[in-house]
């Protein structure tokens, strides 16, 4: 587990799914994710929303954790994205709506905290 700190100083929680078996189950099979809560899948460049219950906002970042791109509402069973950047390390997943409710911008540097 591991926090980030927005730029509106704000903490989001983050599990860290850093190995196959992990990064392949994601969120699939949950009912929900709380407001202030994540997932980080990495390394990883894409997704898909398949065997999921609820929409999510997606946050591609680099290995400091600047943001590259920002997904909003990905649909669950209808959804994919990737970001075609070289520099893309990993992906947060949080619950729809985090995006606006954080500030998250493409090109923001988030900080890390144990």
């Amino acid at each position: 587990m591991m926090q980030i700190i927005t730029n509106n100083n704000q903490y989001i929680h983050l599990e860290i799914a850093d190995a196959f078996l992990k990064r392949f189950l994601g969120l699939m099979g949950r009912k929900e994710l709380p407001m202030g809560h994540g997932l980080l899948l990495a390394p990883c460049s894409s997704i898909h929303m398949m065997f999921m219950r609820f929409p999510l906002d997606v946050v591609y970042i680099d290995k400091s954790y600047t943001i590259l791109k920002v997904v909003k509402n990905l649909q669950p069973w209808t959804g994919f994205s990737l970001c075609l950047s070289r520099q893309c390390w990993g992906v947060i997943e949080l619950p729809a709506g985090s995006a606006d409710k954080y500030d998250l911008q493409v090109g923001t540097q988030l900080k890390t905290s144990s």
